[in-house]
């Protein structure tokens, strides 16, 4: 069983900026993989396909708008700032302005998991929401919804923000500690979605652990995950 959205998509519209003209893609960008919705010809349509779309849009304005605000920054300082401006917290916090929570379709089973407060399936919805736009209003649109949500993001770090990696790795430095170490305890998952665990220790510490579809990844979340109990 689906749970479907309560309220007019009418109202996610006037909140983009743009109407869809009843297509099925805003609809196919809400819906969650655990609420397949299948179509005349048998095809199943989730956010998946929208949100690959929608992240390479996304990327790009982001990069186009870090170059123009900060022309004299580096290479290494502009990735860290766009890092922060695309990571899943901050697509999950976009979402909730946008009221995503809302309007996404669940299985029953992920509305009572607390899905619509999930971070991870609010970036993932966020980002097919961009490329449902992209696809049918046209870069233009795509450009003029991500500039007005992810300006004021901008404005929020004077500094370049430091990754999760490097920020433990300075708290064991400053407590005259060895360097974090990093182990990879598992990989599973498919060779289209692959899923790395890995395990994160500081001396003398308690340990974290945290998965990714990246190795590189994984070891990110473990850090946060860990710095989240030393502070």
């Amino acid at each position: 069983m689906t749970l479907t959205p309560t309220l007019d998509l009418r109202e996610l519209e006037r909140e983009i900026g743009f109407g869809f003209a009843d297509s099925p893609i805003l609809r196919e960008a809400l819906t969650h993989p655990s609420a397949i919705v299948n179509l005349g010809r048998g095809r199943a349509t989730t956010y998946e396909r929208l949100e690959f779309l929608g992240d390479r849009v996304l990327g790009l304005v982001v990069a186009d708008m870090l170059l123009a605000r900060y022309p004299t920054e580096r290479e290494g300082a502009l990735a860290q700032r766009h890092a922060a401006l695309v990571r899943r917290e901050t697509l999950a916090r976009v979402a909730r302005i946008l009221g995503l929570d809302r309007h996404l379709i669940l299985s029953r089973g992920e509305e009572d998991a607390g899905g619509r407060n999930n971070p991870a399936i609010l970036a993932d919805a966020c980002e097919a929401l961009l490329g449902a736009l992209f696809s049918r209003g046209g870069f233009p649109q795509a450009e003029r919804l991500i500039r007005r949500l992810w300006s004021p993001l901008m404005e929020e770090s004077a500094t370049p923000p430091k990754d999760a990696k490097t920020t433990l790795q300075e708290w064991a430095q400053g407590r005259g500690l060895p360097l974090p170490l990093y182990q990879a305890v598992a990989a599973g998952g498919s060779a289209h979605e692959p899923v790395f665990s890995v395990t994160v220790t500081v001396e003398g510490e308690p340990s974290a652990t945290a998965t990714g579809s990246s190795k590189r990844l994984a070891e990110q979340a473990a850090a946060g995950a860990l710095l989240e109990k030393l502070t």
